[in-house]
């Protein structure tokens, strides 16, 4: 991919995540739908309060869940002025991560870059029915 995207990971200190993998699987998932543009996408990992507040907040729904994104795409695209399109956020409870993995049998990272490309495909606003 010619142009790097600017990935910034935000993580609660006491969660373990590779964030190496982290942008591997945002690189991946940008090649994949073609995506040339240069783009800025920012990737939070919470725990269940957090996470439960956000939840609260801007859906309406009581308590946690694994994943929340927030595309900037609801409108006009946002560019910052260096011409980088910036695509929104993503929030991961990591609590429930934790859980999902064991229930699956997999590796916690596993599942990670699973719900990393779930909000990625979110916020280039690919969605699920």
């Amino acid at each position: 991919m010619e142009n790097k995207p600017s990935i910034l990971i935000f993580v609660e200190s006491r969660y373990k995540i590779s964030r190496k993998r982290v942008k591997q699987t945002v690189q991946r998932v940008l090649e994949t739908n073609g995506v040339r543009t240069r783009v800025e996408v920012s990737i939070a990992f919470v725990g269940d309060r957090k996470m439960s507040a956000l939840n609260k907040q801007f859906r309406g729904k009581e308590g946690t869940t694994n994943i929340l994104s927030f595309p900037l795409q609801e409108g006009e695209s946002t560019r910052l002025p260096d011409d980088v399109v910036r695509l929104g956020d993503i929030v991961i409870s990591y609590p429930v991560l934790i859980d999902e993995a064991a229930k699956e049998e997999m590796m916690v990272d596993d599942r990670a870059d699973e719900l990393v490309e779930h909000g990625m495909l979110h916020l280039l606003g690919l969605h699920h029915e």
